[in-house]
């Protein structure tokens, strides 16, 4: 084993753990398919979300682990469930009358309702395709309507039909008593309206590979369960597709726990072997309540990606999947800070087994960019846009080429995207909670001292000194607890009652502009109005 794989196998990153499962389960031989597979499914009746996001990025995570554990050939299938019949009408698309006229339809037989694509799967699935390219996702896309029209699935379902008394014994026991009295394996399409019917199947021709049912009209009709004139059921489906497609590895959310198991019993009764996968946790709501599309009580993909960039977000997937976690607005700031601490801290780090440890190498597929040398948080241009009262980059960009003089848009690229992620917060979440007081007496009398410190203090100090005086002057104010020092300052000088350490935001504000802001507001005067 050479040493690179040697470390991988010995690393404990979340992706490694569920690599090695892949790797346990493969041997040593690629599969006879000639590849590894990992697969993600996409429901296609709504748009890609961050659940998506999130699904396709810690697949890849683990697929990538892999790579690197084994050297064996991989490949990602992201599988639209196209071939559903649509049970209602979606909130958020025109059209609404005349898609109701086709519910219950296969999503790919019904008329795009935005007019661009020859169906309304269609064009959910093209969204899909250019969300996942947006992010640079290596993937096949795969129709289940295709499969199922083209004979990809024939085999599969045919097997099915041979071992349909194993499956209703498996997926009668989970189902309510009046359920059971109709429930089959296969939805026959109804050549006479194109819907996708529940209905009980009245006779099985196993040799033939056909069912009898009764269509809407009352008429009873045989069907071949080939040839995409039957769909599966989504839970046998789902077992279907794993036994056909021969899935190697699957993750999905903590809500379809007992789903797997289900699934899993019907390919071991098809005499197949289950996938390897783990179940992550959901998100949570600001007020720590799961999230729902149709609530809208969470946060959208589009709204993350106006106040970060994608790598944030990644990172915010890849820590402790197994974890519910809130979903908010106010963890963006946080989330992109330790992105950028991760990067610097993967490009210092000199020992080859902590780089697989560290979540960059993960989000970045083994080569992580390299690291702005300004060193700038995220959390340090909020602060710096709400002291300025600005949202124009060109102001922020003065302040940041007066403190890093080699940085510019095009040496530091990532800054550069930061501070327009950093504007558009400011803008939107921090200006209109900005909420500044006055000083009270004892107050007044440590801003004295404190500028009294910084007026003797040279041009061009070093942060951690300026740091240094103000904690200085706390203690000699009696706050035992500085915490309480730098509130009070957060709160009067910029207007929050949370804040940046205040030594490197005064290196970046400027020492001159700190001490303005100190005199004006011993002044009286409405810091919300100030601008540099």
């Amino acid at each position: 084993m050479s040493a690179t794989r040697e470390l991988a196998w010995n690393a404990k990153a979340w992706p490694f753990e569920e690599a090695r499962k892949v790797a346990q389960r493969v041997g040593e031989q690629v599969p006879d398919k000639g590849y590894v597979l990992f697969e993600t499914g996409y429901g296609p009746s709504g748009l890609p979300h961050l659940g998506t996001f999130g699904e396709v990025a810690r697949t890849t995570m683990v697929r990538r682990a892999f790579e690197r554990l084994t050297g064996m050939p991989t490949r990602l299938f992201a599988f639209s469930d196209d071939m559903d019949g649509l049970r209602k009408v979606p909130d958020n698309i025109p059209n609404q009358e005349m898609v109701r006229q086709h519910l219950g339809k296969p999503l790919t037989d019904i008329p795009d309702p935005f007019g661009t694509h020859e169906s309304f799967g269609a064009h959910n699935n093209a969204r899909l395709r250019g969300f996942l390219d947006h992010f640079g996702f290596d993937y096949t896309f795969v129709s289940s309507t295709a499969c199922y029209r083209s004979g990809r699935f024939d085999a599969a379902l045919l097997h099915i039909l041979r071992h349909y008394d194993a499956i209703m014994n498996i997926m009668l026991p989970t189902l309510g008593p009046e359920r059971r009295q109709t429930y089959s394996p296969f939805l026959p399409v109804s050549p006479k309206t194109g819907r996708v019917l529940q209905v009980s199947i009245l006779e099985r021709d196993v040799e033939r590979g056909r069912v009898v049912f009764e269509d809407e009209d009352g008429e009873r009709r045989e069907l071949p369960v080939t040839g995409g004139h039957c769909k599966v059921q989504w839970k046998p489906d789902w077992a279907m597709r794993w036994y056909a497609l021969d899935v190697d590895y699957e993750m999905s959310g903590k809500d379809l726990i007992d789903s797997v198991k289900i699934g899993s019993k019907i390919v071991t009764a098809l005499g197949g072997r289950p996938p390897e996968g783990f179940h992550y946790e959901l998100f949570l709501d600001a007020n720590g309540e799961k999230i729902s599309k149709s609530k809208g009580n969470g946060l959208t993909m589009d709204e993350w990606l106006t106040y970060a960039p994608a790598d944030s977000l990644a990172l915010y997937m890849f820590q402790k999947p197994r974890a519910a976690k809130r979903l908010s607005f106010d963890v963006i700031p946080k989330a992109v800070d330790e992105y950028l601490q991760h990067l610097r801290k993967y490009h210092q780090e000199t020992d080859p087994a902590k780089q697989l440890e560290n979540p960059v190498w993960h989000i970045h597929e083994g080569v992580p960019p390299q690291p702005d040398a300004s060193g700038l948080s995220y959390s340090i241009l909020l602060n710096l846009a709400s002291a300025a009262n600005t949202e124009d980059r060109a102001v922020l960009w003065g302040f940041i080429t007066r403190y890093a003089p080699d940085a510019t848009p095009e040496s530091a690229p990532i800054l550069d995207t930061l501070v327009d992620y950093a504007v558009a917060y400011y803008r939107d979440f921090v200006k209109p909670s900005k909420q500044y007081r006055p000083p009270s007496g004892p107050e007044r009398d440590a801003l004295a001292d404190l500028l009294a410190e910084l007026e003797i203090l040279e041009p061009g100090v070093e942060g951690e000194t300026i740091q240094n005086r103000i904690y200085e002057v706390g203690r000699n104010h009696g706050y035992d607890n500085l915490r309480a020092w730098f509130k009070a300052l957060y709160e009067i000088l910029l207007g929050q009652s949370q804040g940046p350490r205040l030594g490197s935001f005064v290196a970046l504000y400027g020492l001159d502009n700190f001490r303005d802001l100190l005199r004006r507001a011993l002044a009286g005067e409405d810091l919300s109005q100030v601008t540099v």
